[in-house]
């Protein structure tokens, strides 16, 4: 006669065949959560009106240095930078512009810098440190009533242009 003995749960395949996939759920979940409560997540925003008008401006300030027909060229030589605008309305002479460069993923390497008039629509800036990689920039006067914006990767061998030109 045999005598079929019966192993504990624990010893059943089947048991943790079945439980396997929801304790890795549960896991995973457990995770997601806290890594979704204990992180910041800068691309949402709370104020969709605020924003909306924000957006407004920025359309305003773009079609204001087309009407004007601005025009810049950007030079970089290691950390030093040469600009010249350039103006149908011959409005190209101001104290000093504003270059923000934005990274595309990345809040924290975000910079602004300050170019100072040398002359006649130039003006030149020293950064503080070497920039690599893919940037968004926008161009603007002390007044904020105009912006030129692009996009490019720095290093740049080659001088940049940006703005438009009216016929």
């Amino acid at each position: 006669m045999t005598e079929d003995t019966v192993k504990p749960w624990y010893r059943q395949p089947w048991f943790w065949f079945l439980t396997i996939f929801p304790l890795a759920s549960i896991t995973y979940c457990a995770i997601a959560i806290t890594i979704a409560m204990n992180t910041e997540n800068s691309m949402v925003t709370d104020d969709y009106s605020k924003e909306g008008r924000g957006i407004n401006m920025e359309i305003a300030r773009d079609q204001k240095a087309s009407d004007l027909g601005l025009q810049a060229q950007m030079s970089f030589s290691d950390r030093n930078i040469k600009l010249v605008l350039d103006s149908h309305s011959g409005q190209t002479d101001y104290p000093y512009l504003i270059l923000n460069l934005f990274h595309p993923t990345i809040a924290e390497k975000d910079r602004t810098i300050q170019f100072s008039r040398t002359g006649q629509g130039t003006y030149r800036a020293t950064m503080n440190q070497d920039i690599k990689g893919r940037w968004y920039f926008d161009l603007r006067s002390p007044d904020n009533d105009w912006r030129l914006k692009g996009e490019t990767s720095l290093p740049s061998e080659t001088a940049i242009q940006v703005g438009v030109v009216n016929r």
